[in-house]
């Protein structure tokens, strides 16, 4: 009951039809956000594509300029110097067959991984294992890299990946409530110009149709897309 009413109390001063401006939706969202924990500030994006056409695939990522406030564990799939080079930067996890092995036992204590390109023969046979869990390392995602250190550093740093689901819905965790209006609003503009960015060929018509921000206990409030786009 007592969830029931934070939410209720949480809603009041919202309604559910109506388009914020930015700035006023997340101080509405900040508002919600009563749970005891740092709650994630979560956006989310109804596009204008079919993910089940190759050509209308929306993925990628992008480094939000004031991070994401949560504390990325890096695994990486690497021998030698490239290791070394690894453990120097910070990789929480580091290994070849001995990794995968734990891997296939379903030890996954890690939110993003990395591999050398020559460790994809090993990391190749993982893919159902991590590709449900977006945590298969790919090229075009500058997950497999020689450059170890850059991209350990820009997973750490707040660098968000997105994938566009089934119902054309892509989200992330773009801030915590106790971030500042003004970093927020910085994340929020970074994900929205990489989700633009990342319009694909096959998407026709209106491709961005909405736009909401929650916390992670918190009510949803919807955002008016001309103030995400301005300035």
């Amino acid at each position: 009951m007592a969830q029931g009413k934070r939410l209720k109390a949480a809603y009041e001063g919202i309604e559910p039809t109506t388009y914020y401006d930015l700035p006023k939706a997340i101080a509405l969202v900040r508002a919600g956000a009563k749970a005891k924990f740092d709650e994630t500030i979560e956006m989310a994006m109804n596009l204008g594509v079919d993910p089940r056409h190759a050509d209308q695939m929306v993925r990628g990522m992008v480094e939000l300029p004031n991070g994401t406030g949560k504390k990325v564990r890096v695994a990486v799939f690497a021998k030698g110097d490239r290791a070394k080079e690894a453990e120097v930067a910070g990789a929480d996890i580091i290994g070849a067959e001995d990794l995968a092995e734990k891997i296939q036992a379903g030890q996954i204590d890690f939110d993003r991984c990395i591999a050398t390109p020559d460790m994809m023969g090993i990391v190749g046979r993982l893919g159902k294992v991590l590709g449900p869990r977006g945590l298969m390392p790919n090229p075009k995602l500058g997950t497999v890299t020689a450059n170890v250190t850059e991209a350990i550093r820009a997973a750490k740093a707040g660098q968000v990946q997105f994938r566009v689901e089934k119902a054309g819905i892509v989200h992330a965790g773009i801030g915590k409530a106790s971030f500042t209006d003004a970093a927020l609003t910085e994340n929020i503009k970074a994900f929205f110009d990489a989700i633009v960015k990342a319009k694909p060929a096959g998407a026709k018509g209106n491709y961005i149709r909405e736009v909401s921000l929650s916390s992670t206990m918190g009510p949803g409030v919807k955002v008016s897309l001309p103030s995400v786009t301005e300035g």
